[in-house]
């Protein structure tokens, strides 16, 4: 059905405006090495001076190398992970797989050795790339302690000696052909219940939703792209990386995520863009020194993967004096779904999470039927286009429950639409609160309790209890110098909130714990206190 045949639904259908483009992600390096051939395109964020920099046409020659090398050892189709943090080589990486056909299987440098195992298994991965060490722990080492128990695992690529490897290899002359629905990445979802599950992502989504993204965003040649992202994590490979690849951009690549640093290439580098989770621009914002940066080049952050507060909106543009987009997405979509524009002029924008980007189609779906539910109705996001994952490797059950037989990827995420397609969300399905038969959104209270100005940070879960079915309880992180407690965060929440929404149970925080990506593993909270309530038969606050 039509948007515009019945405004009453809450449907948008996929904006034809924009091309949507049969390329791979090679094509995509290629056509940019032809228009910007010696524009910078890649930059290493590191402190001080010595940054190493390629053209697009050096990174293009150097990927065909990587490409070589890895069809020395690997057949197009196959799996190979590659576990390490943000460094040049890992574009690279991803650039050379894709240009040789080899399917690139993302690993979170932060897991441990069971979960590595998890996922090198259950990818079926034949190979990985690997960094020797990662923040003090020897990741090699774990690599070859899971090796045993990994017999489709023969080829193990050290980076320490990468230099050596794609030098020694002799250059390919004829690539082979890629397709653009080929999968291009397995990308493992980010676990906050049970195992991660493998997406499948190809080519073709993955380049068109860098391309599109950048566009919605206003990016353009000659842009400078601070990428703190992870790119395990499809903002970090997907949007950013492909993003500024399509659009003539500089990316600039931290190895971490760190305030002073960021800043120092932003200043250093005259940055222009940043795609970052709200707590980066939090740390930003707080950081002690941020006024002795030059942040004049800096035009626009986009703020996703995390619930975007307005009071942050705020904050950043008062203080850094820069623009905000908001965008949303899950890596089954490769990743995003909508976002805001660049100059945006609907009021209340700050409250959404934009609308559809082109060649996108979302509709708001009752959970149990399906049905597209009315315009202001609360009811599940789901959407379909060649953005979206292809299933989940080796896995028909999950794939069944995501996706449905006419193509729709539900999210799992509830929200609303307008008139105008702006998308209003309110939280996972999975994480809404029922207390005594009513219906709670933990997003709800954590706006009210980040609009305080001695709250940074709120994080609202439910409690089973025998009387109401669930309660609600609050963890809240201070800003410095505030010591606010539980009776001032009460009253100041039923000043705006039913009694029903006011938080029974009150925690305070220092830090919250979090994927990798940015996302607050809220079930982690909940298993925190639900343990402490089981050691204590009790809870400080709970009715």
């Amino acid at each position: 059905m039509e948007h515009g045949a019945s405004q009453n639904l809450a449907y948008w259908p996929a904006d034809q405006t924009e091309p949507f483009l049969e390329i791979s992600i090679g094509d995509a390096l290629t056509n940019a090495a032809e228009r910007w051939k010696n524009e910078v395109a890649l930059i290493e964020g590191v402190s001080g001076t010595g940054r190493r920099r390629w053209t697009y046409g050096e990174l293009l020659a150097q990927s065909r190398k990587v490409a070589g090398a890895l069809l020395s050892c690997f057949r197009p189709g196959e799996h190979v992970a590659v576990w390490a943090s943000n460094r040049p080589e890992w574009v690279q990486i991803e650039l050379g797989a894709a240009l040789a056909g080899i399917t690139l299987v993302t690993v979170n440098p932060a897991y441990l050795a069971a979960e590595l195992k998890y996922v090198l298994k259950q990818s079926q991965a034949c190979g990985i790339i690997v960094e020797p060490e990662y923040r003090g722990r020897k990741l090699a080492a774990v690599v070859e302690e899971v090796k045993p128990e990994l017999p489709l695992l023969r080829e193990i690529i050290s980076l320490k000696s990468w230099g050596d490897f794609v030098e020694g290899s002799s250059e390919v002359a004829t690539l082979p052909r890629v397709e653009p629905g080929d999968i291009a990445q397995i990308q493992y979802t980010s676990g906050t219940t049970g195992f991660p599950k493998g997406a499948l992502l190809t080519h073709r989504g993955l380049a068109n939703n860098g391309r599109i993204y950048a566009q919605v965003i206003g990016a353009r040649k000659g842009d400078v792209w601070v990428n703190p992202m992870p790119l395990f994590h499809t903002a970090g490979c997907g949007l950013v990386t492909l993003g500024a690849l399509q659009t003539g951009g500089a990316h600039v690549l931290p190895s971490t995520f760190d305030p002073a640093l960021i800043l120092n290439l932003i200043e250093t580098e005259r940055g222009t863009l940043m795609s970052a989770v709200p707590t980066m621009l939090v740390r930003i914002l707080e950081y002690p020194e941020l006024t002795v940066f030059d942040l004049s080049s800096w035009r626009l952050a986009t703020l996703g993967g995390a619930p975007v507060p307005p009071e942050l909106v705020r904050r950043i543009e008062n203080t850094l004096r820069i623009r905000v987009g908001i965008g949303f997405g899950q890596t089954e979509a490769s990743p995003y779904i909508t976002h805001t524009r660049e100059n945006e002029s609907r009021s209340g924008w700050a409250l959404t999470v934009g609308r559809p980007m082109p060649q996108i189609e979302v509709k708001v779906a009752n959970p149990q039927s399906g049905e597209t539910v009315p315009i202001g109705t609360l009811g599940e996001i789901w959407t379909r286009g060649s953005c979206v994952t292809k299933g989940y490797f080796d896995n028909a059950e999950a794939t069944r429950q995501a996706l449905t037989d006419d193509g729709w990827l539900r999210t799992g995420d509830l929200g609303s639409m307008a008139n105008d397609g702006y998308l209003t969300i309110q939280g996972r399905m999975k994480e809404m609160i029922i207390r005594g038969g009513e219906n709670v959104y933990p997003r709800e209270i954590e706006e009210v309790l980040l609009s305080h100005p001695a709250v940074s940070g709120a994080c609202v879960v439910g409690l089973p209890d025998t009387e109401w079915g669930e309660i609600i309880a609050a963890f809240v992180q201070l800003r410095a110098g505030h010591a606010e407690g539980e009776s001032e965060l009460t009253s100041f929440c039923r000043t705006r909130l039913a009694t029903y929404k006011t938080p029974r149970v009150w925690r305070f925080v220092d830090e919250f714990p979090q994927t990798a990506s940015g996302k607050v593993q809220k079930y982690v909270l909940r298993e925190q206190l639900l343990k402490e309530v089981r050691a204590d038969k009790s809870l400080n606050g709970a009715p």
